[in-house]
């Protein structure tokens, strides 16, 4: 499938635009580049890095990277899909990083920060 490369490893284990931000950020739901393997954060979250990075480098294709969630989102068919191939490991961020994460850097009123 076009916008999948299922041999990209993800950047990390949290938002990499947010982790590299001065000061560094903090997110709701992280979401893994098909393509390349880039994490970023949701649409809920304040800065909508995975939407940022599709639309900045053309990669059309995001799937959660959230526990015990596999689904896959098409930008340019604006469509989830309840499956697609496997993708490397890791499938999702480390269980113990809470969410919305990470740990210490999420603001107290963090729900009045959410996109909706």
């Amino acid at each position: 499938m076009d916008g999948i490369d299922p041999s990209a490893v993800p950047s990390g284990p949290g938002c990499a635009d947010c982790e590299s931000a001065n000061p560094p950020g903090w997110w709701f739901h992280l979401r893994r580049c098909a393509q390349c393997g880039h994490i970023g954060c949701c649409d809920s979250s304040p800065e909508q890095h995975a939407s940022a990075h599709a639309a900045t480098f053309g990669h059309p294709i995001i799937r959660s990277y959230e526990p015990g969630e596999e689904w896959f989102w098409s930008y340019p068919e604006e469509a989830m899909y309840d499956g697609g191939p496997p993708l490397a490991d890791p499938q999702h961020h480390p269980l113990e990083q809470p969410v919305p994460g990470p740990d210490g850097r999420v603001p107290p009123d963090w729900p009045d920060h959410l996109n909706r």
